[in-house]
């Protein structure tokens, strides 16, 4: 499995990015993907998931409304749409994609990474 993300960068606040991740080596379109971030001293978080149909699921409430994620199933890829984003949103970026098929996404350990991708809101 190999996840590679793209699209991290500086931006001021109220800008936007668009983070993209590529992924391969496994079935994509029949596992659930999302993104999670890690901000300077504090333990990583899931912040979005999105269903192997597309049912997306915002974790922070504070992204709902300015992020938005997607799939691509033909492509195998991954967005996340930030707009709005506040100096909050710093951090290091990661896509994660869900290798268990169990009824709930990122409910076991079987988790695949990306290398991440920073983003800093200053």
């Amino acid at each position: 499995v190999q996840l590679v993300e793209s699209g991290g960068g500086s931006v001021q606040p109220g800008g936007s990015l668009r983070l993209s991740c590529d992924a391969s080596g496994y079935t994509y379109s029949s596992n659930c993907m999302g993104w999670f971030r890690q901000a300077p001293g504090k333990e990583r978080e899931e912040i979005a998931e999105i269903k192997p149909r597309g049912a997306p699921r915002y974790l922070v409430d504070s992204v709902r409304g300015r992020f938005i994620i997607s799939r691509d199933n033909d492509k195998n890829t991954l967005s996340l749409q930030m707009d709005h984003l506040e100096p909050e949103d710093t951090g290091m970026y990661y896509c994660a994609a869900d290798l268990a098929s169990g009824a709930y996404c990122f409910s076991s350990d079987r988790i695949a990474w990306g290398q991440g991708t920073q983003v800093t809101v200053s």
